[in-house]
């Protein structure tokens, strides 16, 4: 048959199925509408003057609402609150005040069921003074493992170079302890003592912490302090994209991923391996 003049062969359209650039499930924190808030001072639930997360479910569908698609919640655990709750004394417990951990994992179930993923902060470079591991470290012998949880020298003059954060408040980066007849560092408050990331046995206990909140739903985490948390150098802290390579490290093991401003989100729970983070030979990701 002869084609008519003018006309178009039509030829057949074919449709790759090519996977899309970016995974909804795997990168939601790319596009996401994070609402920042502190249980304390959002809503009170219950009538005795503080925020708690009875407050907050009552909320959920007004922060649904609004358009918000994760919720990062700053420091709930139980603290002395000398700095508004990033003097974590227990990091596997909620603060009474605000509620406790069956409503919490209440609070995940109702948002997540809203489609709202929930970010908590997490304070790994230091914990409060109150804390049951500096309250051991204190009273343990020198060089035990015990007592190396944090940093100590009997010599207050050692890197005496490191700048003073606080300099206000504080008139160097170490305290005298008369427990532990020794000196500890601390880059923040002397309330605050620095855990000692050099000790593999806190690198452990950090990852339990991970998977003790991973394991119960929480979706991704905002990591505090990060530039500070690792030693450089001889304890010259300064190299603060390098400290973020670290962690990245660490976020390998966990199928997270680091993206920015110190956030780790958690498309899977749980980790493949668990590798000590080394502050030598990081890969970066």
């Amino acid at each position: 048959m002869e084609h008519e003049v003018g006309a178009q062969e039509l030829h057949p359209v074919v449709i790759m199925d090519t996977p899309p650039l970016l995974d909804d499930d795997l990168h939601w924190y790319k596009d996401a509408i994070i609402y920042e808030l502190h249980i304390k001072a959002f809503c009170d639930g219950d009538g005795d003057g503080v925020g708690d997360f009875q407050g907050l479910l009552q909320k959920l569908d007004y922060l649904q609402d609004l358009g918000v698609t994760a919720i990062w919640l700053l420091p709930f655990y139980p603290s002395p609150l000398k700095d508004d709750g990033y003097d974590i004394a227990d990091y596997y417990n909620i603060n009474s005040s605000y509620g406790d951990i069956s409503q919490f994992k209440h609070l995940l179930k109702e948002a997540h069921r809203r489609n709202l993923k929930v970010i908590t902060e997490l304070v790994l470079n230091h914990t409060s003074d109150q804390h049951a591991w500096f309250q051991r470290a204190r009273r343990s012998p020198k060089g035990s493992d015990e007592r190396n949880f944090y940093v100590w020298t009997d010599n207050p003059d050692q890197y005496k170079d490191v700048r003073i954060i606080f300099q206000d408040f504080e008139a160097s980066n170490w305290t005298w302890d008369p427990v532990a007849e020794q000196y500890y560092w601390h880059r923040f408050f002397f309330h605050q003592p620095d855990l000692n990331y050099d000790n593999p046995k806190v690198q452990e206990e950090v990852f339990r912490i991970i998977d003790f909140w991973c394991k119960m739903g929480v979706d991704g985490f905002r990591l505090d302090a990060v530039p500070v948390s690792f030693r450089a150098g001889g304890y010259q802290w300064r190299e603060p994209a390098r400290n973020a390579r670290i962690f990245e490290e660490a976020a390998k093991s966990y199928r997270f991923e680091l993206p920015r401003e110190g956030f780790w989100r958690k498309p899977i729970c749980g980790r493949r391996t668990r590798r000590p983070i080394s502050a030598r030979g990081t890969s970066v990701i």
